[in-house]
């Protein structure tokens, strides 16, 4: 069994990423699959959406660092979903002055032993472009792109695009680039433009269901829950089960929505 690493990324900040991140993993995990959730965000706000706020707990920092394995680090949080959090030290790997190893393979090593029995290991990345991105985009091999519907987002987008190209050169190898519309208003003409936009320049990589802006999303981490939980039966939560689906069934919008 081949686990699938999912780098989730974008350096621009407030689109929803790791709202994006909280919810697909739990969905997916919800339909059967093994998931693990790296945060490699130094703010930490993955494990507090998904209800870990105790201080000092070790995280994918000491597997990078291999002062522990990835094993040690795992936390079950939900029915198939364990997660690895951030820890404290993550902010110094940023700034790692040491040459004796190359910098950039440190996740990508950590991860090669102990999560072979997952089929999902989802990174949370921090929204900037330093050395935590360029870790990710090496231990990856899919890269789920959230996107907020706004033309600062696009502006942002060609810039992450490319970054991916270039690794993708000095990689050799071609990621599987999938979109995701995270804080979409149907109501505000600007959304519908920008989706229209991203269509023209990302035919069939857009996931079929957007995720439409609410309040409900935005409450959820301060109970630490993901929406599943927190309202079950709302809208927000059939977009997530419905994007969960298209994510493992490769359903992508086709022509303009």
């Amino acid at each position: 069994m081949t686990v699938r690493i999912v780098a989730i990324i974008n350096q621009k900040g407030g689109v929803g990423k790791t709202t994006t991140t909280a919810n697909l993993c739990h969905a997916i995990a919800e339909s059967g699959a093994k998931v693990t959730a790296i945060d490699l965000d130094p703010q930490g706000h993955l494990a507090v959406s998904l209800g870990v706020t105790a201080r000092n707990i070790g995280g994918i920092d000491e597997a990078m660092l291999k002062e522990k394995t990835v094993q040690q680090q795992l936390i079950p949080v939900r029915d198939n979903l364990q997660l690895i959090t951030a820890g404290s030290k993550l902010k110094e790997i940023e700034h790692l002055a040491d040459n004796s190893s190359p910098r950039g393979v440190l996740l990508k090593n950590a991860l090669l032993e102990g999560l072979n029995d997952q089929d999902f290991v989802f990174i949370d990345c921090p929204p900037s472009s330093g050395l935590l991105v360029a870790n990710a985009l090496i231990a990856a091999d899919e890269i789920l792109i959230p996107m907020a519907s706004d033309f600062l987002a696009l502006q942002g987008l060609s810039h992450l695009m490319g970054t991916i190209k270039r690794f993708e050169k000095a990689l050799k190898r071609k990621y599987k680039t999938l979109l995701v519309m995270s804080r979409y208003s149907p109501n505000r003409r600007i959304s519908s433009q920008v989706l229209n936009v991203l269509l023209t320049h990302f035919p069939e990589q857009i996931l079929a269901t957007v995720i439409r802006e609410t309040a409900l999303l935005a409450e959820c981490p301060s109970f630490g829950k993901t929406i599943l939980e927190y309202s079950p039966k709302s809208r927000s939560a059939r977009d997530f089960r419905s994007l969960a689906h298209d994510f493992l069934e490769d359903k992508v919008m086709y022509g303009n929505k």
